[in-house]
This record gives C-alpha cells, structure tokens and sequence, in this order.
C-alpha cells in the first residue's frame, strides 16, 4: 500500500473518531452531564472499536469477492464479532452497562453501514465515469 493510501486512511478514522466523539459530547452535553462517567478509558475504547471497523472495511474492499453485498458481510461478520469480544474483555476492567452488546451492536452496525453506502456510492459514480 502506498503513502497516499494510508494518508487516506488515517485521514479517514480521524475524521469519523472526531465526528463520533463530538456527537457524543453534544448528546451527554443535552442530557445535563458536563463530564464524560467513564472517563479516558471511554475514549480509548472508542477508538480501538473505531479502528476495528476501519480496519475490517478497508480489508473488505481488497476482496476479490464480486458481489458487494457479500463482500461487507464477509467483512462485517468478524468484525463485529472482535468488537464484542473487545467489549468482553473490557468488561474485566471494569462493570459493563446493561446494554454494552446492545449499544456496541447499534453503533458498529450504523457506523459500517453508513461506510458500505459510501462506498457503494462511490463505486456506482466511478463505473459510470468508466
């Protein structure tokens, strides 16, 4: 992979872990908490679970597998299974939500499906050029 490529890639997870973050700081912000409960481990959690979604997505547009829809799920499969077991193993740092499969589901799920569309998208407009 070449240096563009990573620039791109790096660029790519900054933007959305910024994006994720400030979302989530603007939610907290509404519901009348001013500090983050689970502190700097919540932040580095995101992160990490962030960069196993990136990651499995960029592995997924590599594939030589010809329908995409298979492709993402190919991708997503194992994915979303590492990050429950990422969610799994923070639990013996400390107590688990009620919901952290639950949440980790919603927002892994949206997160790379929102990616799969623009990437769809993406390809549609540069088949069209070609």
């Amino acid at each position: 992979m070449n240096k563009k490529k990573w620039i791109r890639i790096v660029a790519i997870y900054s933007i959305i872990y910024t994006a994720v973050t400030l979302l989530n700081s603007i939610l907290y912000l509404g519901k009348g908490i001013y500090e983050d409960p689970s502190g700097n481990w919540h932040e580095l959690d995101r992160a990490i679970i962030l960069l196993i979604g990136v990651t499995a997505f960029k592995l997924c547009t590599a594939l030589p597998v010809k329908p995409l829809l298979l492709r993402y799920i190919i991708a997503y499969v194992p994915s979303q299974l590492l990050a429950f077991g990422y969610v799994w193993f923070s639990g013996l740092r400390e107590e688990l939500a009620k919901t952290a499969y639950r949440d980790i589901w919603i927002n892994f799920a949206s997160l790379f499906i929102l990616l799969c569309i623009v990437n769809t998208v993406i390809s549609i407009r540069k088949e069209k050029r070609e």
